[in-house]
């Protein structure tokens, strides 16, 4: 090659490689809390945009975030008839930003009901039933499986709502709630997986789940899980993984239960939170 050339090639060269730092571009930190209105049971979406991934804090706890997008993240807040209604901090943090807010969540009625279970049926259940439910309430797993609004997961008219408090044989249960809907069907009818995700409980009577009575739980990923419990028959095994709409069960009555009907409860973070807002959108 000619010596001549190179004094082109040098500034060539310089020019492609050295980048100046001013020109990394940087998004601002904003905060979108969605709904704006909330009330115990509700679930809290709190959408955060940043250059770097955020932490969200809501009244002093780390809650688990999520990519939703390119520069975009999502923490879910769960709350339930149990929590205090009224004010929460919340601290959203990245790199050398901070947003400062409050959350209102407004109080909810509940009523009371009193159940009179069948004599013969258990209200103990056992620590191995206890254990293993336990455990899948605490998944949070990385990837996002559901697509879009969850569905009914049973045809039948909805008997006992989300939150309701109770009375077992007179005595009242304390710090109970009804964790989930009911849905009244005939034994044998089906039960579909609300959405998409992979199944990671199964549990039956007959192994000691003397409470939920024969139970499956779906992992829809990111803290999202739904369980439905008294089935009559399952169909699923541990792992598989089922679209939104497909038969994993029958109705049943196992479990303490008055009579052959669905109990559908959706958790989020842990907490059971009232699943019809679930079925009006699926937070995308």
């Amino acid at each position: 090659m000619s010596d001549r050339l190179l004094p082109w090639l040098i500034p060539a060269i310089i020019t492609v490689t050295v980048l100046p730092a001013s020109s990394q571009v940087t998004m601002p930190l904003t905060v979108t809390v969605s709904p704006d209105r909330a009330v115990l049971g509700d679930t809290l979406a709190i959408v955060v945009n940043a250059s770097e991934q955020p932490t969200v804090e809501v009244a002093g706890k780390a809650l688990p975030v999520f990519s939703i997008g390119p520069q975009q993240w999502r923490a879910f807040v769960a709350t339930t008839p149990l929590q205090t209604p009224g004010r929460r901090s919340l601290v959203v943090r990245a790199g050398n930003e901070t947003r400062n807010m409050l959350l209102w969540v407004g109080d909810r009625a509940f009523p009371v009901q009193r159940i009179w279970l069948p004599a013969g049926k258990d209200t103990s259940g056992t620590d191995f039933e206890f254990d293993r439910v336990a455990a899948f309430k605490a998944l949070v797993t990385p990837e996002k499986l559901w697509q879009g609004a969850f569905r009914r997961p049973n045809s039948g008219p909805v008997t006992t709502p989300y939150g309701v408090r109770r009375y077992y044989d007179g005595v009242f249960a304390k710090d109970y709630f009804h964790r989930g809907l009911d849905y009244a069907g005939a034994k044998g009818s089906p039960v579909v997986a609300a959405q998409r995700g992979r199944v990671a409980l199964v549990g039956r009577e007959s192994q000691g789940f003397l409470i939920h009575g024969n139970t499956v739980g779906i992992d829809h990923g990111q803290g999202v899980l739904t369980i439905y419990l008294h089935l009559d028959q399952i169909r699923v095994q541990e792992g598989q993984m089922f679209e939104a709409g497909q038969v994993i069960g029958t109705v049943g009555n196992t479990g303490a239960s008055t009579g052959p009907h669905l109990h559908w409860g959706l958790y989020v973070n842990g907490e059971c939170v009232d699943p019809r807002s679930w079925l009006a959108q699926g937070w995308q």
